[in-house]
Parts: C-alpha cells; sequence; structure tokens
C-alpha cells in the first residue's frame, strides 16, 4: 500500500495528470488499429509511460475547470505511435 501524500496535514493523491486517461484512452484505439500487435503487460506500461513523459503534464484537482486544452488527440497518438517504436526497438527486458 503507498503512503498518503501529504504536505502540512493536506492530501495531495487527488492531483491528477489530465493527460493519463487520455493516452490510456487513446492508447487502446491505437492498439485495435495495429493489426496483430499484441504488447505484453511490460510493454503497454513501457509506452504508457514514455507516451506520458513526451507531454506536457496538465495537472488537475478536483474543481479545475479546464478552458482549454492544449494538446489535442492526434498529438497524443503521434506520443503512443513513437512510444510504441521505442519500445519495440528496445524493449526494457
Amino acid at each position: 500500500m503507498s503512503k498518503a501524500l501529504l504536505v502540512n496535514g493536506v492530501e495531495l493523491q487527488a492531483i491528477r495528470n489530465k493527460n493519463e486517461s487520455r493516452v490510456a484512452a487513446i492508447m487502446a484505439k491505437v492498439f485495435c488499429e495495429r493489426a496483430g500487435y499484441s504488447p505484453d503487460v511490460l510493454d503497454v506500461q513501457d509506452i504508457y509511460a514514455l507516451a506520458l513523459n513526451m507531454l506536457p503534464p496538465r495537472y488537475v484537482q478536483r474543481g479545475t475547470i479546464v478552458l482549454n486544452e492544449p494538446v489535442d488527440d492526434r498529438q497524443i497518438e503521434e506520443c503512443i505511435a513513437k512510444a510504441i517504436k521505442v519500445v519495440t526497438w528496445r524493449p526494457n527486458y
């Protein structure tokens, strides 16, 4: 079990990178579009982490109002495609 993230008694676990859910959803789509591509568990995790690291972080907390989205789905798809190439060429195992 992970330790709570606390600063001055304030819990910080609810602050999330908004791109996490977007990358996960688009990854599923990209994988389906690649006939015969069947990454293992570690590959999926590596692709997810690498794609997120290629994107600017978008941290939000409960009640955050998002007025615009500077990262579009096409950019996320490009980062996922790049991550797939990297992980395929140089797997982390």
